[in-house]
């Protein structure tokens, strides 16, 4: 277990805004020494958060961003046999030590690091379903043993991990069992304006209200197949800001919809509702108690 210094060294970083039972879920998976499993829609921070860690922590951070094709031997190591078979046609390199052909992963990495790191996997839904519980040992244990020289790489110091999960498929159960596990909301209006402030400080505040609520309004939507994300409404704000669009010409419309909606279908339907006469929100009231509180 982690020496009690340990807990609570995680308070957040002025460039990511993190509410006080995520501080208390990155804490406890240090205490525990257990991998960090964030889950949430796209958009919400899953994997900046493992960056603010390392930040917070002063750690150095390796990510492995999980592809449909990745294999968890891909962490551990890859032996390059054809570099190998290379060096021995062309008489380069030492081909009598296999070790110089040993390359490894973001896992091995990591676990030969004299100081402690942050491990980022990215996206483990992405992978079949085999993929998290090949990982169980070298997780629960923090080593591995490369087969073709017999070595035992042993983590010198124990990463903070942290998993991040979009929810495309569901993961097995033993793999659960060993995480600490935490879901992100999707952030309320207030919260909402305290990410604002950090990517664009000194708006104003009327026309981050008329921003907020086209943005919550469209999230509303059933008919939309991708709800505009935290990340791309700093994006719109951003293109907003630098065409010098009024309050008054966002009042009545929603320019710059591309930045927002990301698919033929979801724009069509935007479409569809003002050719039947539908009018855009212009105030909380419009959007229903769950905004007025």
């Amino acid at each position: 277990m982690a020496d009690s210094n340990d807990f609570y060294q995680f308070k957040g970083t002025e460039g990511y805004i993190v509410s006080q039972p995520l501080i208390d879920a990155v804490n406890c998976a240090i205490a525990l020494e257990r991998p960090l499993l964030i889950k949430g829609e796209p958009g919400t921070g899953k994997t900046l958060l493992a960056h603010h860690v390392a930040e917070g922590l002063g750690m150095e951070m390796e990510s492995w961003h999980i592809k449909s094709t990745s294999k968890s031997s891909e962490g551990l190591y890859v032996y390059d046999t054809v570099q190998r078979l290379n060096d021995a046609r062309f008489g380069d390199g030492e081909v009598s030590d296999i070790r110089h052909y040993i390359k490894y992963g973001p896992l091995g990495r990591v676990f030969q690091a004299k100081e402690r790191q942050v491990l980022l996997i990215d996206e483990i839904d992405k992978a079949d379903l085999e993929f998290p519980n090949d990982l169980l040992r070298e997780l629960d244990e923090m080593r591995f043993t490369v087969m073709e020289t017999n070595d035992l790489v042993a983590a010198q110091q124990r990463p903070v991990v942290i998993i991040t999960s979009n929810n495309e498929k569901e993961l097995p159960d033993a793999f659960l069992r060993r995480c600490v596990f935490y879901f992100i909301e999707f952030p309320d209006k207030e919260l909402m304006k305290e990410i604002v402030a950090v990517h664009h400080p000194n708006l104003d505040a009327t026309l981050l209200d008329q921003v907020l609520i086209k943005f919550y309004w469209l999230r509303e939507q059933d008919e939309l197949r991708k709800k505009p994300s935290t990340s791309e409404l700093i994006d719109w704000i951003a293109a907003l800001l630098r065409s010098g669009i009024s309050v008054d010409q966002i009042e009545g419309h929603i320019p710059f919809l591309g930045a927002l909606l990301k698919n033929e279908q979801d724009t069509e339907a935007l479409d569809q509702f003002q050719q039947k006469g539908g009018n855009f929100p212009s105030d909380w009231a419009e959007l229903g108690p769950r905004y007025n509180n």
